[in-house]
Order: structure tokens, then C-alpha cells, then sequence
């Protein structure tokens, strides 16, 4: 009999815990995105169909879920963006969903060491939220696995896609690159700017397509300044010339690119001179 008690005391007093490492049934990831000049990383875990109907069934619709399985989902922004009209402030926040046939409902969390959907939810912790239109699947592109992914990134915007099953749902994220990047310019420019710095200011004006003349005068600087200018400076050169109509002194500088690129057995950068040199001319031919 006491052999019996023992034992049974024994077996209750055992951790409730295994020693055998197995793999989770929905494995964990992190995905990191730079847009612009933010960082944008998102925690999450992936569940499988498995041959179970998903939204509707497994997922109910019109109730809150985690957006993925385990812990809840949580997103973090190195810097403030914007959702649509929306100021979203910099810091992590816990994703939740209450997903529908037509639309999803998206809810930044303010609370993020949580288990799923917590038991004590509070309203007046929804940070933001937001309402989105969802997007049917093809058969043939069937998500098999839950998925969340940067999709259309630019340097000031970029489309977070949740999707699962034959349902997808994107949500658009605006990040404040040109302000940043103007606010970083005046700072340098105030002070000792070095070639480097004019350079790097009028590719980033040219590629936005924006303060075009600002930009021609930064890279004449910039060339102006560099003892020896290389072959991809001069190709940014004639560019930024071309953008402001300037086709005469463009061909000019991308000559001086050809040559140059040529010199380093640069191929890439001889035929794009090359062909860039033979539209200039033919633009200059039809003014005249």
C-alpha cells in the first residue's frame, strides 16, 4: 500500500514539461523590411490549412483573432507612418483582425506580451484600427500556409499582405522618407557638405523626381569637387542634365561616363551610355 501512495505522489509531483524538443505545430518567423529610411519587423507564427476550411470555420468570421497562431502577431516601426488619414506612432503593437467575407477589420494593440487573444480584452487599448478590403485567391494560388509579407515597397510606401487559404488582405503603409531625408539635407548642407554629400542629395532629388534644378546644381558640385569623378558619376550627371531639359551638356557627360566606363570594362554602364547618348541626340534633332 505504501508503495502504491509513493508512486502516485511521485507521478503527480512530476514537471509538467518534456526534455524532447519537437517542432512547433505553426513555426515562429520575423520578417524585416527597410522602407525608406524606416524599419518595419513583424513577429508572427504560420499555421497550415491541412485540409481544414479556414475563414469561416477554423477562423470564425466577425470574431477577434490573432492573425496567425500562439503568441499574438506584433508589428514594430523604427519611425512614425501613416495608414491612409491615420498618424500611426512609432513603437510595437500586437496585431488582431476580425476578418469577414467582404472585409477585415485590423487593430494595432497596444499590449503585446500576449498569448492569442487575450481574456481580459480591452477596447481601450486598440491603438488603431482599420478596415480593409479582402481579395479572393485563384485556386492555383492557393495559400496552403499563413503568410505576411512586404509586397510594392518604394522608398516611401510599401503593402503588408495577410493571406491564407484562398483570402488575401493589404494593408498600404506611407513612411515619412522625404521628410527624414529633407531634414537630414539641411542639417548637412548647413554645415561643411563634402562632395559625397552633394552627390548622394542630388541622385536621391533625381530619383524622386523632385527639385530637378537643386538637383543639377548639387551634382555639378559634386563633380566640380571630385579630384577624379568615376564613370557612375558621371552617368547621374547626365541624367540630372537630361531631366532638366539640358540635352547638349547631357551628351557631354555621358561621354565623359562611356569613356570612362569603358577604361574599367564596365559593360553595363557603356551600353546604357550608349543608348542614352542616341535618344539625347535624336531629342536634339527634333527641336531643331
Amino acid at each position: 500500500m505504501r508503495s502504491i501512495i509513493f508512486s502516485i505522489i511521485f507521478f503527480i509531483c512530476q514537471p509538467n514539461f518534456s526534455q524532447i524538443k519537437t517542432p512547433r505545430v505553426s513555426p515562429a518567423t520575423e520578417i524585416t523590411q527597410m522602407v525608406g529610411l524606416t524599419e518595419i519587423k513583424i513577429k508572427y507564427s504560420r499555421p497550415s490549412a491541412r485540409d481544414r476550411d479556414i475563414f469561416g470555420e477554423l477562423v470564425p468570421f466577425n470574431k477577434i483573432w490573432r492573425t496567425g497562431a500562439d503568441n499574438s502577431t506584433k508589428i514594430n516601426f523604427s519611425t512614425d507612418v501613416s495608414i491612409g488619414d491615420e498618424l500611426i506612432k512609432a513603437g510595437e503593437y500586437s496585431i488582431f483582425s476580425i476578418p469577414d467575407k467582404n472585409k477585415w477589420q485590423i487593430i494595432f494593440y497596444s499590449e503585446t506580451d500576449l498569448w492569442g487573444v487575450p481574456r481580459d480584452w480591452s477596447d481601450d487599448k486598440i491603438s488603431y484600427s482599420f478596415f480593409v478590403d479582402v481579395k479572393k485567391i485563384k485556386k492555383d494560388s492557393f495559400i496552403e500556409t499563413f503568410l505576411i509579407s512586404f509586397e510594392n515597397i518604394t522608398n516611401n510606401d510599401v503593402d503588408i499582405k495577410i493571406g491564407w487559404e484562398n483570402t488575401s488582405v493589404v494593408l498600404n503603409i506611407e513612411v515619412p522618407t522625404l521628410e527624414l531625408v529633407e531634414n537630414d539635407i539641411e542639417n548637412v548642407m548647413s554645415g561643411n557638405p563634402s562632395s559625397s554629400d552633394y552627390y548622394a542629395a542630388a541622385v536621391y532629388y533625381k530619383q524622386e523626381n523632385i527639385k530637378l534644378d537643386k538637383a543639377l546644381e548639387w551634382i555639378n558640385l559634386a563633380i566640380d569637387m571630385s579630384d577624379s569623378p568615376r564613370f557612375w558619376q558621371y552617368r547621374q550627371q547626365s541624367l540630372i542634365m537630361a531631366a532638366n531639359g539640358k540635352y547638349t551638356e547631357a551628351i557631354e557627360a555621358a561621354n565623359n561616363s562611356l569613356k570612362l566606363a569603358k577604361d574599367a570594362n564596365n559593360e553595363s554602364y557603356v551600353k546604357m551610355n550608349k543608348e542614352s547618348i542616341s535618344n539625347w541626340t535624336k531629342k536634339l534633332k527634333s527641336v531643331y
